[in-house]
This record gives C-alpha cells, sequence and structure tokens, in this order.
C-alpha cells in the first residue's frame, strides 16, 4: 500500500503485493500482524527490532523465524512509523496482511525475483567474458586500448548494475542512517573496489556468485519457516454455526459464547466448548503430541485444535476464539522467539564488536605492508614486493569475509527450531531463554497432588469418634466439602453417595492450607488436615493420625468426630521419569505440597525423593525455592518447579523456570509457566530435556562452523591465497548450511 494502510476487508482483498505495499487486519483485541516477505536477512531482522524499541510508545515484536511482526499501535500515525521504518532499513521487504491467523498463507521469498537478475546478469557476464577471453586475447596481462576497454567494461558494469542494483541501494540507505558495517556496504566496498584495481570478471562474478547464495539462502530459510508452521497448522478455517435449524459455514472468529456449532467427521473443532449432542473420539496429537485418541460424549469438554474422527457431535462454545486453547498456543510459540536465550544476546553483541575489528584489520592490509615496504631493512620480512592493488585485494576479500550474516542468522533459526520440535512433543517454551535453561537445571522442585500423583482421590476409610458413626461422619464431610472444587471434596462426596441439600448452608469460608469452615442449622463444622484443629481459638482435642494418605478431620462444634482417610496414586511413570531426570543431570529433587507429613513421606519414600517438605502454606513453598536457590551456584545452575499451573501460580513464577503439568485447557497454567507440558505426563519432562540438549548442540555447532570457516578464509585471505569466490562461501555458503542445519532438529 504504499503509505497507506488499509484497515477494512474489502480493502484488504485488494492487496496486490507491491513493494513496500501493507495491508492490515486487527487480531485478537486490537493487535495486529503482518508477514514481511522477503526478509531473510538475520542481521538486518536485529536492526529492525533494535529501531522498533525505539520507537515510543508503540509494542512490537518481529519474529524473524516466521517472517512476522505483532503490532499493538495507539493509532494509525504511530503504525505508519513502524512500517517507514522497516523500510528505511530493508526497502527490498513486501509487508503484507496474514489472511488467517495461525493458518496463513505460505511464506513467499525473494527467489523468483533473484533468479531474474541472476539470468540476465549471467548472460551479460558471459559475453563480457568471451570478448575478454576470447576476442581480445591478446589483452590479458596488459593494459587495454581505449576502445578495447569499452567493449569489455560494458558488459561486465551491465551484468553487475543488474546483479547488484539493490545491494548498492541498501548501501548508501545504510551510509544515510550510519550503518557502516552492513553487509550490503561490506560487498559494494569489496566488488567496487576490484572494479577500481581492473578485476572486473570477478567484481561481477563475485556478485552473482553473492546473489546465488542469496537464492539459496531465501530457499533455505523459507523451508524451515514452513517447517516450523507445518508444525502449528492446528486452527480450523471455518466453523459449522447452528442458526434457526440450518448449519452456516462462518469464520471462528464470528461465533459468540453459547452458540452451537457443529463439528463433522474429520473436522478441526475451531473453539472450545462442551458437547451437547453426540458421542465419539477425537484426535489430540495437534495439542499433546499424542496420537492416543480420547473418547466423548454430552457434557465432555472439547478444545480447539482437536480432530473429530467418525461421529457427528454439536458443541456449545464456552470461549471466544481469542481465548481459545489453539489461539492461546499460537500467540505463546509466536511469542518465543522474542525472549532471547543467553547465546543469541552474547553472538547479537560479539558481532557488533567482531565486524568493525574485522573492518579496520581489512584496512591496515591494504595500507600498511605496502608502506613497510618502502621502510629500508624490512623488505626481507616478505617474499617479494606486492603491489598496492594486490593487497587492496586481500583487504577486500576480508571485508566480503567480515559479513557476520552467518553467525547472526544461525542461532535465531536453530532456537526456534527447537522450539518447534518441542510444540510437536506436546511441550510448549515460551522462549528460547527458557529452551537452552532447560538443560542447565540442577534442582527439580515437584508439587505432589496432580504432578507426582494422578490427583484422583478415593476414600479408603472412615474412622468416626465420640458416638459419631461412619455414615454421619461422611455426611458431615460431604456438607461440608459441597462448594468446593478440590479433587478431596469430589471424592468424599462420591463416596458418600447421598444428596446434599446445600440451601442448609448458612455460611461458608475456606481457609487456605486448612480447609472449610460451615454454619450449617446453627451447627460450625470444621473438615480439613490437622492444621485446622489448632486454628487460634481452636484447640480441638483428637487421637493423633499417624498413617499412610491423606486424612480430613471432621468437627462439630469443636467436638472431635473422627477423621477420612483418602488414597492418592502415584502416576505410573514418575518413577522411571525421576530416574530418568537423575542420569540426565539433575542433582537434587524435592517435593513440597500442602498435604499432611505422612502422606507426604509414603510418596516421597514411593519415589526415592531426596528431600520433601509437607503441610506448607503458598507463601512457604515460595521461600523453599528461595532457599534451594541460594544454595545453588547461580550462575551455572538453575532451579525448575513443576506443578498444575492453577494452585501453584506464585511459585511457577518465583523459580527459573516454571513448568506446568496438564496444560491442556488450563488458562492459569499457560500463563503462570514458563514451560507447558500438554501431555499431562511427566515423561514429558524427558523430551523437554532432549530437545534442550539438541538445539543447543545444534546451535553450538552452527557458531563452531561460522567461526571456524571465517577465521580459515581470513588467514589465507590476508597472505593471498583466497579469493573473493572463497570468501562469498564463508558468508553466504555458511549461512545457507547454519540453516540447513538448524532444521534437522524439526525431523526428528
Amino acid at each position: 500500500m504504499g503509505k497507506e494502510c488499509c484497515h477494512n476487508k474489502e480493502c484488504n482483498s485488494t492487496s496486490n503485493g507491491n513493494k513496500g505495499e501493507s495491508n492490515v487486519k486487527k487480531v485478537n483485541g486490537g493487535r495486529k500482524k503482518y508477514i514481511l516477505e522477503g526478509l531473510t536477512c538475520a542481521s538486518c531482522a536485529s536492526k529492525i527490532q533494535e529501531a522498533l524499541r525505539k520507537l515510543p510508545g508503540i509494542s512490537a515484536e518481529l519474529n524473524f523465524a516466521t517472517g512476522t511482526l505483532l503490532l499493538d499501535t495507539p493509532d494509525r500515525e504511530a503504525e505508519q512509523r513502524v512500517i517507514d521504518t522497516i523500510l528505511s532499513i530493508e526497502p527490498g521487504v513486501s509487508i503484507k496482511e496474514i489472511q488467517n491467523d495461525g493458518d496463513e498463507d505460505e511464506t513467499v521469498g525473494n527467489g523468483s525475483i533473484i533468479l531474474r537478475k541472476i539470468s540476465y546478469a549471467g548472460t551479460f557476464f558471459i559475453i563480457g567474458l568471451m570478448i575478454d577471453y576470447y576476442f581480445l586475447p591478446e589483452s590479458r596481462g596488459r593494459n587495454l586500448t581505449s576502445a578495447d576497454f569499452w567493449y569489455v567494461f560494458l558488459p561486465y558494469l551491465s551484468a553487475y548494475l543488474i546483479a547488484g542494483y539493490d545491494i548498492l541501494g541498501k548501501a548508501l540507505q545504510g551510509i544515510r542512517t550510519k550503518d557502516f558495517f552492513s553487509e550490503n556496504l561490506l560487498m559494494s566496498i569489496a566488488t567496487l573496489g576490484a572494479f577500481a584495481i581492473g578485476e572486473f570478471p570477478e567484481a561481477v562474478g563475485v556478485m552473482l556468485f553473492f546473489k546465488v547464495g542469496e537464492y539459496f539462502e531465501d530457499k533455505a530459510v523459507n523451508h524451515s519457516r514452513r517447517s516450523i508452521k507445518n508444525l502449528l497448522k492446528i486452527r480450523a478455517n471455518y466453523a459449522n454455526l447452528l442458526k434457526d435449524g440450518k448449519t452456516l459455514q462462518v469464520n471462528p472468529e464470528d461465533v459468540s459464547v453459547g452458540d452451537i456449532i457443529v463439528i463433522k467427521p474429520g473436522e478441526k473443532i475451531p473453539l472450545d466448548g462442551v458437547v451437547q449432542q453426540g458421542d465419539t473420539t477425537v484426535d489430540t496429537s495437534a495439542l499433546t503430541g499424542e496420537s492416543m485418541p480420547r473418547s466423548l460424549g454430552p457434557g465432555d469438554v472439547v478444545l480447539s485444535g482437536m480432530v473429530n474422527k467418525n461421529a457427528v457431535i454439536t458443541v456449545r462454545v464456552t470461549k471466544p476464539f481469542e481465548e481459545s486453547t489453539v489461539s492461546k498456543i499460537l500467540e505463546l510459540v509466536e511469542k518465543a522467539a522474542a525472549q532471547k536465550a543467553p547465546t543469541e544476546k552474547f553472538i547479537t553483541k560479539f558481532s557488533k564488536v567482531y565486524t568493525p575489528v574485522v573492518v579496520a584489520a581489512a584496512f591496515l592490509i591494504a595500507v600498511l605492508p605496502p608502506l613497510l615496504y618502502q621502510i629500508q631493512g624490512l623488505t626481507p620480512l616478505f617474499s617479494h614486493a606486492e603491489t598496492y592493488s594486490e593487497w587492496i585485494y586481500r583487504a577486500l576479500v576480508f571485508l566480503v569475509i567480515a559479513c557476520p550474516c552467518a553467525l547472526v542468522l544461525s542461532i535465531p533459526v536453530g532456537f526456534f527450531g527447537g522450539i518447534g520440535a518441542a510444540a510437536k512433543k506436546g511441550v510448549l517454551f515460551k522462549g528460547s531463554n527458557y529452551l537452552e535453561a532447560f538443560r542447565s537445571i540442577h534442582t527439580m522442585v515437584f508439587d505432589k497432588t496432580g504432578t507426582l500423583t494422578e490427583g484422583v482421590f478415593k476414600v479408603v476409610d472412615a474412622i468416626p469418634f465420640n458416638s459419631f458413626t461412619k455414615d454421619e461422619l461422611l455426611r458431615l464431610a460431604a456438607l461440608a466439602e459441597s462448594r468446593s472444587n478440590h479433587p478431596i471434596a469430589k471424592s468424599i462426596s462420591e463416596a458418600y453417595g447421598g444428596s446434599i441439600d446445600e440451601g442448609q448452608i448458612e455460611h461458608y469460608e475456606e481457609i487456605p492450607a486448612h480447609g472449610v469452615k460451615v454454619l450449617s442449622r446453627g451447627k460450625e463444622i470444621l473438615a480439613g488436615n490437622d492444621r485446622i484443629l489448632h486454628m487460634d481459638g481452636y484447640d480441638i482435642e483428637h487421637d493423633t493420625c499417624v498413617t499412610e494418605g491423606t486424612v480430613v478431620h471432621v468437627a462439630v462444634d469443636r467436638k472431635y468426630a473422627g477423621y477420612i482417610l483418602l488414597a492418592d496414586k502415584v502416576r505410573d511413570d514418575a518413577i522411571e521419569t525421576i530416574k530418568s531426570l537423575r542420569r540426565e543431570g539433575v542433582k537434587r529433587i524435592v517435593m513440597l505440597t500442602g498435604d499432611d507429613r505422612e502422606a507426604a513421606e509414603s510418596v516421597a519414600r514411593q519415589l526415592q525423593i531426596d528431600e520433601y517438605h509437607a503441610e506448607l502454606l503458598p507463601q512457604q513453598k515460595i521461600e523453599i525455592v528461595k532457599r534451594l536457590e541460594e544454595e545453588m551456584d547461580r550462575k551455572k545452575d538453575k532451579i525448575a518447579f513443576v506443578g498444575d499451573g492453577i494452585n501453584d501460580a506464585p511459585v511457577l513464577m518465583a523459580s527459573d523456570i516454571g513448568i506446568a503439568m496438564g496444560g491442556l485447557g488450563s488458562d492459569a497454567a499457560i500463563e503462570a509457566a514458563d514451560v507447558v507440558l500438554m501431555k499431562d505426563r511427566l515423561s514429558a519432562l524427558l523430551d523437554a530435556v532432549y530437545v534442550s540438549r539438541r538445539t543447543k548442540g545444534i546451535v553450538v555447532g552452527n557458531i563452531s562452523m561460522a567461526f571456524a570457516v571465517k577465521a580459515f578464509f581470513l588467514v589465507f585471505g590476508a597472505i593471498g591465497m583466497a579469493t573473493m569466490w572463497e570468501a562469498v562461501f564463508a558468508d553466504v555458503g555458511v549461512a545457507i548450511l547454519a540453516v540447513l542445519n538448524s532444521t534437522r532438529i524439526l525431523k526428528k
């Protein structure tokens, strides 16, 4: 759109993809999303992000790995400032609307444009070579006559300008913006310098080789982006809205809470809701990474992203599109690239120092050796007295090698590949910083109920005291717990089996980390752990209950009525997961719980946990996590907390890495945690460790390869054993190899 932004569907539909064109679509409550076609330069992306951060009053997140921009803008003027900023740095980028959030059009690169430039420039290059080497063979090694010069120079110049006019334009733009160490400026200086010293074929050949490399880099980056996006194509494109007895196909964003939608076999479920009619099975692999089908019937919860397998069902929508599970997952993964790992931050800072240093070295190579030849007595240091042009050529080779693109590009693509691979396994990392930190976990702290155990309690026994009967004890406990959603409360209600008249309850109070207090028909009923019997103003006499399991004590009008014993089964994969975590390098396993000490001790003994703390208040869990942190080497060791993401939100946020179990459909889990295990299985922690370590290995491999190749060619370029052809490989070729190497993790 040049300098205008479209804000309506009619205008958006007329997008023609011209350079600088920008069509805009509001998504998720005012947030706008764009795709930046042709952005394959990681260094340029970093400069854009840095420039956007400096714009006052604007929140923008550029995700190079997916080529997208998320923008929160206060007004249209601010939006235009963002577009102008991007185009001032990368004028060749096309800024276009993403038509369908989460399932957008395929990323389009500059491949076809680059190929046309290569073919046209290549034609003139071949003509120049033929004239130079076949029609004017006597001119080789000697000065050209004026007429012969133009015969040779013009074809080469035409080829050079066709291939590199955009590079020269960006170089001039870099000078205007004081960006003196950009890849474009360095390449322009190097090739123009080659022209100046009469190396016409090499100057044009290097620019052509650079364009060929740019083409393959464009293809490699877009292949990586497609691989990542294919992992996340879980959003339905439409919803079948049931209205006035008719089914209408509409955009999921247009469906309201309370509407009824129809899902046919084979269709993706577009929105979260509750099944109203029909029995079916659904495939949850897109959300959890597991292919095990799940049976659903009336009253069961369905989540967007699931796939209906074998029967028609109707669903009542319970959440708007922007709050659906799919939207939250897609937003989470897209935002992940904004949280940069320490390695990314280091390499970005390093490149800002590395490039100027190498450029300074190139200047010294061009100037210093010829000057030293003029000083009497130093000539023997060199094998022969090279000319200025030869040393300038070496310096130009140095300049090409100095481009930092391979270093800067390989890191974010590597980490985002890891994030995509983890998402495929049902593990959502909120940032590459958490992905990198996962391999450095020293202490892993677990919540007990619902994490190490299944969280499904079963009443084992009810022991009455003081003339109360067993049935009466269960009835009193069920009455007291009738308004609670805790798994223990539901288990007691199921064990009682009778109906409870909640109208009897005159007052209900939940006491954190203690239990509940209820006033019913003038009687005060207490139900909870041992702590509730010893609150301020209470000291209810009772027998000491040392049992294995969870105990709920019941008292009526401060008279002990007895206790109910419940058991919670340890997860099937808990023992093996903890053993595997130790083998993977986790030094200490700790369990925290608000449950009774006896129940905690039983679980800790079964799982061979190093340390456990029971009967804890929420703030006490945070205090213990902070104490554990103080006992570690904070420079290299991390502490992780694994909980359900609902009751443990404070301690999830207090730890280095908060890991939420059972994130499927849990808003609190996605909000509070740094890592969400969608599978709701402890063994998913091992998948997270594997992806973290493999990603780190790929990233380190990319960095090592880039440094090694650049160092090799820098040395050989300085001593005159490398030409510009090798120099371009050291820049563009290494970048391509790094991107291709990063995509390996997506295939495992």
